[in-house]
């Protein structure tokens, strides 16, 4: 099983962004499988988000809910999801989670609309 097999199959995966002085910010995310990567999903002006357009390095390792990992954390190169993209990894989220998945996604459209969230493109610089 690959790094990125065992990722995928992770409840939770605690995404690290990286503010412009170096410090570190963990953030625990849901995670899918999208073909050779892996692919979050949040709302557009979380501050990662905004940390990813200046800098696409980040970290991720598998977590629990609450953020605490319980495995080593790997380098990984984040891109921002188009709106159809976006609308995929949705999806995806749908199939994965199920009904708390399905749950959280009409709360954020209700709240945010369509384009309030943003796909998060998670691309293992090692995939072993």
């Amino acid at each position: 099983m690959t790094t990125l097999d065992r990722l995928a199959a992770e409840k939770y995966i605690l995404l690290t962004t990286f503010r412009k002085d170096g410090r570190a910010v963990p953030t625990p995310v849901w995670a899918v499988r999208d073909g050779d990567a892996l692919a979050v999903w949040t709302a557009s002006d979380a501050g990662k988000v905004k940390r990813i357009r200046r800098s696409g390095e980040v970290t991720v390792a598998p977590c629990d809910v609450r953020g605490r990992p319980h495995g080593a954390a790997v380098p990984a190169r984040a891109t921002l999801y188009d709106p159809g993209a976006t609308e995929h990894i949705r999806g995806l989220i749908k199939q994965k989670y199920r009904m708390i998945g399905r749950l959280t996604l009409l709360g954020s459209r209700l709240r945010r609309g369509q384009g309030g969230t943003v796909g998060i493109r998670l691309e293992l610089t090692d995939p072993n």
